[in-house]
């Protein structure tokens, strides 16, 4: 499988994270002929930019006005040249040399249409936040998904299907479930990649999980518009998850260092959410369980326990970020 890959990021005001990602995709095990990188970049006024170009990036400047999830993306596509896109949030970093190869695998079958791969956080990540990767992004990989879930965190399509089915510029957020169902709705199917795993880097205030979640629920109403997301679930859910997290915190003899932060967490993910769906608009059952319900009652890896592959080592890299960010 020698297809060509053009790795697209989004970015903006990533000057702490971009060089890690950068120097992470030069770690891969595949040759650099086979991939291009394309940053699109929505008005950083930080560093972001001047670390990126100490890397072999193209790099595509777009104005904060004109932003949305969507539009970045499409940007991209069209500056792309590969026949398979590949979508990496600025605030990611891969943590094993075969992500890229692991994430593009699944499309030696000709009806995938698109491969996401396993999330996780890191030290700086909030508790519930790590209970949700793990809910959202399991241990075993599903090479047959039947719903729409996906990410474009850590994502891969078929550029000719790009082509057929751009990404929609208007949703608020989800434009990644928004193109899956589509795709599905063609007769071509998902895969969930587990090996191909990369660390999400969230720093947020509270205001920022609330404004997150009310945004993904906006979207998520467009997309399917005969949702609903009443009061009583804001509090059958907030509940369940609350007590999940504090199960799961007191089992692993953290529950005091983390109670305020799950506390805040779960209020602002749910209150937002149901702020997003006031406009009107029942979850299915089956986008309730992906995106809403807790995890079951155990404990699961972060990583891949029998991988033979070599870890990332970022200490070098990140202290290359470190001073072409003081020298900007």
């Amino acid at each position: 499988m020698n297809q060509k890959i053009s790795i697209i990021i989004r970015s903006y005001n990533e000057e702490k994270h971009i060089g890690r990602l950068l120097a992470g995709i030069q770690q891969q095990d595949l040759p650099e002929n086979r991939y291009e990188i394309i940053l699109v970049d929505s008005g950083s006024t930080d560093a972001t930019v001047n670390i990126a170009t100490h890397y072999n990036v193209r790099i595509v400047n777009i104005r904060p006005e004109e932003f949305s999830f969507g539009k970045a993306l499409n940007i991209g596509c069209w500056e792309a040249t590969g026949e398979l896109l590949v979508f990496a949030s600025a605030h990611v970093y891969p943590v094993f040399e075969d992500w890229l190869s692991q994430l593009i695998q699944p499309f030696e079958n000709p009806k995938i249409a698109l491969v996401y791969g396993k999330q996780r956080g890191n030290e700086i990540t909030k508790f519930s936040e790590h209970q949700i990767f793990r809910k959202w992004f399991p241990d075993a990989s599903d090479y047959h998904q039947k719903h729409p879930f996906c990410n474009n965190a850590n994502c891969a399509i078929r550029r000719t299907l790009w082509e057929r089915i751009p990404y929609d510029e208007a949703l608020t957020g989800l434009e990644d479930l928004d193109w899956a169902k589509k795709i599905l709705a063609l007769g071509y199917e998902i895969a969930y990649k587990a090996e191909a795993e990369i660390i999400h880097v969230h720093e947020e205030t509270p205001q920022k999980i609330f404004n997150r979640y009310k945004r993904e629920a906006i979207a998520l109403k467009a997309i399917l518009p005969s949702e609903t997301f009443r009061f009583l679930d804001f509090v059958r859910l907030f509940s369940i998850n609350l007590f999940s997290d504090f199960y799961h915190a007191f089992r692993q003899g953290c529950l005091g260092l983390h109670l305020s932060s799950i506390l805040t967490f779960r209020w602002m993910q749910f209150w937002g959410t149901y702020q997003g769906f006031r406009q009107k608009q029942s979850l299915s059952r089956q986008m309730k369980q992906k995106f809403y319900y807790p995890n079951a009652m155990k404990d699961s890896s972060s990583t891949r326990p029998d991988s033979s592959q070599k870890r990332i080592d970022y200490a070098q890299h990140q202290r290359k970020s470190n001073r072409y960010a003081s020298n900007h």
